[in-house]
């Protein structure tokens, strides 16, 4: 003889899933990526470096196109506020201000052209 389920199981059985499927974010696999999560972190920590550096948000974008753009300017844009509240200057940046050292001529010296490694490979 089968028995019909009273409604007080029924509602324990609904109220035990519903509690068991609000814990599926601790489930590895069905959480978002932590990859991502760490790749936006990074990005916001360019901005914020960039904005302490004291470089615009296009010379930032130029010098990381692999950065998500968002991020880049969330973290600019939070680092410019805090340097604000509290009244700090930013660091000069000193990238592309690093000069060439000039090539000095000897005279009685042969000049010859620089070789390039890949032409002097066997090419069979």
């Amino acid at each position: 003889m089968y028995r019909k389920p009273s409604s007080t199981a029924l509602r324990l059985l609904a109220l035990s899933s519903i509690l068991l499927l609000t814990a599926c974010d601790k489930i590895p696999g069905l959480g978002p990526d932590p990859r991502v999560a760490q790749r936006e972190e990074e990005a916001k920590a360019i901005g914020g470096a960039c904005r302490h550096a004291l470089r615009g948000l296009e010379d930032c974008y130029t010098l990381n196109p692999k950065a998500a753009k968002a991020s880049v300017f969330a973290g600019w844009k939070d680092m410019d506020a805090y340097m604000r509240e509290n009244k700090l200057e930013g660091t000069p940046s000193v990238l592309g201000k690093v000069e060439k050292p000039e090539r000095t001529e000897r005279s009685g010296d042969i000049e010859t052209e620089p070789r390039d490694p890949a032409a002097s490979r066997s090419r069979s």
